[in-house]
């Protein structure tokens, strides 16, 4: 998934959220007028969160009503109030952004601040702020904005807005109960399409399922009260897997036979696209000249699809929606050398069929938003995302259009999930994950330790797999100047005196070779002098890291995107007359076949230098995630780990 449609799928999410006001009886109206709803006393002397002990603000309702009877025009209006304790809490929500993208128009925004001493600040039209984040051919991100005038603990603040979303569809409907704030009562009003008859289908992920009911001028309403806030946590599995949400959805069977239902739909689809004609047919006999085996073949495609075509969703093209033809068929993607993602996997997909092969559209998930669940139909959570060619008996998988991703491998986000085929007769498989050894970091140091402490010298760091990829992506539309500062501030982060120069970045754009930081650097007080003793920690790259885990207990699991594995060579020349007074003997972690660490310091027989080596590994057998009730026993390991990198391995220097 590229960055604009990860963006467009959060948008989705937010512009479904849906949360309304209970009814209070008190006896006394602080704040009345027509386009606010009243603020009743006992709200506004509310000194601390009745949903959640210690909170720093919580909502007292959120309401959203959505509106499908306007044809295929969507209109949701939005109104939240919060109250505000603490200073932390005024932070926090003192200021609010509201995306939105293409096809969506924003209305009627308004907010204000109602003092506890029932002062009224409402926000001037000119102090709402609406800017564009990304403009690109794959559409345009927005964000309103503003900030709560004299906000305070103790006030309340509120807002709300419309927005009017075109060519919306009511098939189905993302409702968010949960929010980062505790909330008192959350209503969701719906009023459905004219089309509509009977009850709304509702699949709950992570709570109780809300039952709907009818209401007035055609709306159906359900009420959820003292929704805990939502805690994200370090390393977590992703939101919607944990998160409080719902969905209404009616479009289709909530079965696993709603899945086999689309992919057999979109294999006749796909077909039409996927018909060889002779230019294709001509093009995939030239590419494959001389190829012998399948392997051999597939090869030569992707490598010609990847070099030969460009892909208008790369951010570093430029192409506008304005100056990009859409292509119809596999054949006119070859024709014009240029085209979308999913053009470019079905010209892969057609010359691969030309080929005498077998290629089809695999239907996958994206597990960076949920766990994908084949018995519960989720609309839109099963995608056309790569092909699959049937090879040696079994389905193989590519992402031509994805250019950073090597053979054998996907965007990790789709490694390790159910894949359906399509066909008349659709078939689910597993894609397979990448083992540590394809996603690495080999770092290299040549270092020279002076008597102040400072450390000189050179490194390399080379990177694959999805290492590769996650800094291709952040690095591909960047300039030079910003590459070299994004590194040096990565390194200073960690060594606050480090210096860096001669900085070489090798292959950024390349889709094969590893992504490479050569450079050299200079670190000040690196090692400690006391007297004629230097006391220096030899796990150069791992100085300043703190412990991956802090927290006592956790809620949830933890979840790593991908297996990886780390090769660090650090060589340390001593001072002249300076040699190794004691080492500790390192000592290897081991946790079966998903982890081990191992560490292991060499003495020159001259004295005059060491060499640390140390490697490790995580996510061995494709173990990824770990259950909260194992979580001890994970910071355990990673404790031990962090303290054999910068502590267990004391290395003294003393002069001759």
């Amino acid at each position: 998934m590229n960055r604009l449609a990860s963006l467009k799928h959060y948008l989705i999410l937010i512009s479904s959220i849906l949360l309304l006001a209970a009814a209070y009886a008190t006896p006394a109206t602080i704040v009345s007028d027509e386009t606010w709803w009243p603020i009743n006393a006992a709200d506004l002397a509310l000194r601390s969160s009745l949903v959640e002990p210690n909170a720093d603000a919580e909502a007292i309702f959120w309401d959203i009503r959505i509106d499908y009877s306007r044809g295929d025009e969507l209109l949701v209006s939005h109104y939240i109030r919060i109250k505000v304790f603490t200073k932390l809490g005024c932070e926090k929500q003192g200021k609010v952004e509201i995306p939105y993208l293409s096809g969506t128009k924003i209305s009627d925004v308004g907010a204000r601040t109602v003092g506890a001493d029932n002062s009224v600040a409402e926000l001037a039209a000119e102090d709402i702020f609406d800017r564009t984040i990304i403009d690109s051919n794959g559409g345009k991100l927005s964000v309103i904005s503003f900030a709560f005038p004299h906000l305070e603990p103790g006030a309340i603040i509120e807002y709300k807005w419309k927005e009017v979303i075109s060519k919306s569809s009511s098939k189905s409907v993302r409702l968010q109960f949960q929010r980062s704030v505790p909330i008192e009562s959350v209503r969701y009003h719906i009023k459905p399409a004219h089309s509509f008859k009977g009850t709304f289908p509702i699949l709950a992920f992570n709570m109780p399922t809300p039952v709907f009911a009818k209401d007035k001028d055609g709306f159906y309403s359900t009420t959820v009260t003292n929704m805990p806030a939502f805690h994200a946590e370090p390393l977590m599995p992703p939101e919607e897997s944990v998160r409080s949400w719902a969905m209404i959805n009616y479009s289709t069977d909530s079965s696993e036979f709603g899945y086999t239902l689309l992919a057999s739909r979109l294999y006749y689809g796909f077909q039409q696209l996927l018909k060889v004609d002779e230019d294709v047919k001509a093009k995939s006999a030239e590419i494959t000249a001389g190829a012998v085996t399948a392997e051999e073949k597939l090869e030569r495609v992707l490598a010609f699809c990847r070099t030969n075509i460009q892909n208008i969703d790369d951010p570093t093209v430029g192409f506008s929606s304005d100056e990009v033809e859409k292509n119809k068929r596999p054949v006119d993607t070859l024709k014009r050398g240029v085209g979308t993602e999913m053009d470019i996997d079905l010209l892969f997909a057609a010359l691969v069929n030309a080929a005498g092969l077998d290629a089809r559209v695999a239907l996958l998930p994206d597990r960076s938003v949920t766990f994908f669940r084949r018995n519960r139909v989720v609309p839109g959570s099963l995608r056309p995302a790569v092909i699959a060619v049937w090879v040696n008996r079994e389905w193989k998988f590519f992402d031509p259009g994805f250019r950073y991703s090597k053979p054998g491998m996907l965007r990790w986000q789709e490694e390790g999930v159910d894949a359906l085929i399509t066909d008349p007769s659709p078939a689910w498989t597993t894609t397979p994950v990448s083992s540590p050894t394809q996603s690495k970091q080999v770092r290299v140091a040549k270092l020279q330790l002076n008597q102040d402490g400072t450390l000189e010298g050179d490194v390399m760091v080379e990177y694959t797999g999805h290492f590769s990829i996650e800094r291709k992506e952040i690095s591909e539309g960047n300039s030079t100047a910003l590459r070299e500062e994004q590194l040096k501030q990565t390194v200073t982060e960690r060594l606050g005196t480090a210096e860096l120069s001669d900085i070489v970045i090798e292959d950024v754009k390349d889709p094969v070779k590893p992504f490479v930081y050569k450079y050299h650097i200079r670190v000040p007080e690196y090692a400690q002098r006391t007297g004629k003793r230097i006391f220096l920690q030899p796990a150069f790259f791992e100085k300043g890291i703190a412990p991956l885990f802090t927290a006592a207990a956790r809620k949830y699991g933890i979840y790593f995107h991908f297996a990886w594995s780390e090769d660090d060579t650090v060589t340390i020349l001593l001072p002249k007359g300076y040699t190794v007074e004691n080492v500790e003997a390192a000592k290897s972690i081991s946790a079966g076949r998903v982890a081990r660490y191992d560490p292991r310091l060499e003495i020159s027989s001259d004295g005059a230098s060491l060499t640390y080596h140390r490697s490790f590994f995580f996510g061995g057998g494709g173990q990824l995630y770990i259950a909260p009730e194992s979580y001890a026993q994970l910071k355990l390991f990673f404790d031990q780990m962090n303290r054999a990198d910068t502590l267990a391995i004391p290395v003294t220097v003393i002069a001759k």
